[in-house]
Parts: structure tokens; C-alpha cells; sequence
């Protein structure tokens, strides 16, 4: 009963931080949480309960709880066949090996566990089970972004708007929108259309600044692209000073501001960009939620990651902290063997 009311206690911290602000990590971890605690409640259950629907509810759970492990099983040959693929189509830049990276590790840690259980050496096992811990902390983490990332790309934004801000990213060539950009750029427009068919009359806000390898800044390319598919010059916005994120938002949010103080604004931005730049939108004080566009399949595991590890640096004083504490209780066990 007692890992039942943790659950229940964690899903209404969870639907409470949901109604007050979806742009919160916060509310990732109390999802995390509910869940753990009602596994665990299920597994006291199952172990607890007797009678004839007993094999039933057992095998259920057991059944249940076999995808996430054959998921994780599963994981780090998932991560090196898109860590390939990552390399052969995009190249061997630091960003597109995270997930090769993340497979090598995850395989490096179990081959660690197992030389622990053969040789039986005391050091090596101190080291796999703090190295576990910290691994499992950070995956707890890692899969709380992931599932919350999922859910809130699935909660509308408010239908009517006074802007539809599109943030930029790289151009090809220097001048040309790539297909990322594109898929922002196309989900952005179609928001636009739909709030035209219901009366509305949104700016299209596009955002990019011009980089050290850029012939123009993106906010132009973005909106000759647009205008090229029938949206009116007069309807689009440019904010071409930004370099990073957190500049497209605060910027924009300038210009929305100035020109409608109490406006409404959605931000587009690929799928796996979405929850955090809606944490981004939260720090910087922008008065909108975030949507996503389709990215390609292949690109996203690693494009997560880097998104998971962003989100995990930004709070790095929490984080480290607590695999430093890890850490130390592993140096402290192989001090004291």
C-alpha cells in the first residue's frame, strides 16, 4: 500500500505541475516517479496475491514488465546500428556519434559486470556496481525525457494565436533551407492556414540569425521560402540577430511584445527539439508553448541525446552532485575493502 500512495502522491504532483506549467522538467521526474513506484506496487501485488486469478495477474505482470527489459536488452545494438548510419550519412561530427557513443558505453559497463562476476575481484566489482548506479540515476533521467517529451508533443497549444514563431537552424550551402529546417518551416505554415481559415490573421516569426558559415542570415532564407509557397510578404516577421535558442526566443519575444504586449504565440521547432525549447521558452520568459515537426527516424536517437544532455547541463549542479555523491560511495567501499 505504501509504494501505491508514493505513485498516486508523484502522479498528482505530476497532473498538478501539468495544469500550472507543461514547460517544466519537473513534471517529467513526478512522471518517472509515479511509474517506478507503481511497478513496484504491481511486483508486492503479484507476490502478495493468492487464489485462482493469481497465475493470471502474475504472468500479466511478468509479461508487462518483459518489454522494458527486452527493450533495454536491445538498446545498445539499437544505439550502434543508428550510430552507423548516423556516420555514413552525416558525417563523424562529435553531436552525430552520441549515439554509437552510448551503445559502446552500455556495452563497455556490462562487459565490466560480467569480468567482476568471473574473476571475483572485490575492486572490479565496486567499480561495475558504481558505475551501475550512476548509469541507472542518469537513465532514470534519460527515459523521464523521453516519456514526457512524448506526451507533451501531444498536448495542443492554444487555437488562437498572435504569432506563429518558427526558430531557424543551419543553412545548406551557406543560402539554401535543408530539409530539417524545411519540416519547421512546413508545420509552421500549416499552423498559419488554419488559424487564417478561422478568422485569425497571425504573423509567421521567423527566427535565425547569420552564422560564421552563412552567406545570409537564416531568417531570410526562411522567409523566401515561405513566400515561395504562397504566404504573403506581409504576413511574416524576421528576427535575424539570434545564434542560439535561447536568443530566437528572447529576441522574438521582443517583437512579439512590441507589437502586441499581451500576445499569443506558438513555437515551432523539430519534434525532438520540442520540450526543450518549451524549457528554454519557460527561462526566457516567452509566453507560448512549443510544437514539433516530423524529423527523419534515423537522426532522432542521437538528436535526443544531445537534447537529454543539454537539459542534464543545464542543471549540472544537481546532477553532479549527485553522481559525484555515487561516486564517492564507491571510492569510500574500495577504500574500506
Amino acid at each position: 500500500m505504501f509504494a501505491y500512495a508514493l505513485a498516486a502522491l508523484f502522479l498528482l504532483l505530476f497532473v498538478i505541475g501539468v495544469l500550472r506549467d507543461r514547460r517544466r522538467f519537473s513534471n517529467a521526474v513526478y512522471l518517472g516517479l509515479a511509474i517506478v513506484f507503481l511497478t513496484l506496487a504491481l511486483l508486492v501485488l503479484v507476490d502478495d496475491t493468492t487464489g485462482p486469478a493469481h497465475p493470471v495477474l502474475k504472468w500479466a505482470t511478468i509479461a508487462l514488465l518483459l518489454v522494458p527489459v527486452a527493450g533495454a536488452c536491445a538498446l545498445p545494438f539499437l544505439l550502434l546500428s543508428n550510430g552507423m548510419k548516423m556516420i555514413r550519412r552525416e558525417g563523424r561530427s562529435p553531436a552525430n556519434l552520441l549515439s554509437f557513443l552510448a551503445g559502446l558505453g552500455i556495452l563497455g559497463l556490462v562487459a565490466l559486470l560480467i569480468a567482476a562476476v568471473v574473476s571475483g575481484s572485490r575492486t572490479l566489482a565496486i567499480a561495475g556496481v558504481t558505475l551501475t548506479l550512476i548509469v541507472g540515476y542518469v537513465s532514470f533521467l534519460f527515459f523521464c525525457f523521453i516519456g514526457y517529451a512524448f506526451l507533451y508533443g501531444r498536448l495542443q497549444p492554444r487555437k488562437n494565436l498572435d504569432y506563429v514563431v518558427v526558430l531557424g537552424c543551419g543553412l545548406t550551402g551557406g543560402d539554401r533551407v535543408p530539409p530539417l529546417l524545411a519540416s519547421r518551416l512546413d508545420r509552421g505554415r500549416r499552423i498559419y492556414e488554419s488559424q487564417r481559415d478561422r478568422g485569425k490573421r497571425p504573423l509567421l516569426l521567423v527566427s535565425g540569425g547569420r552564422g560564421s558559415d552563412e552567406k545570409l542570415p537564416e531568417a531570410h532564407a526562411m522567409a523566401a521560402y515561405l513566400t515561395s509557397r504562397g504566404v504573403p510578404a506581409g504576413d511574416i516577421l524576421l528576427e535575424d540577430r539570434s545564434a542560439t535558442t535561447e536568443e530566437n526566443l528572447r529576441y522574438s519575444a521582443e517583437l512579439m511584445a512590441a507589437g502586441a504586449p499581451d500576445y499569443t504565440c506558438v513555437i515551432v521547432t523539430n519534434n525532438f527539439h520540442a520540450f526543450r525549447a518549451a524549457l528554454t521558452a519557460r527561462a526566457t520568459g516567452v509566453d507560448g508553448q512549443v510544437v514539433g515537426s516530423p524529423t527523419a527516424a534515423y537522426f532522432w536517437p542521437s538528436a535526443t541525446l544531445r537534447e537529454f544532455a543539454a537539459i542534464f547541463l543545464a542543471h549540472k549542479g544537481v546532477n553532479l552532485t549527485v553522481c559525484g555523491v555515487l561516486a564517492a560511495m564507491g571510492a569510500g567501499a574500495w577504500l574500506l575493502s
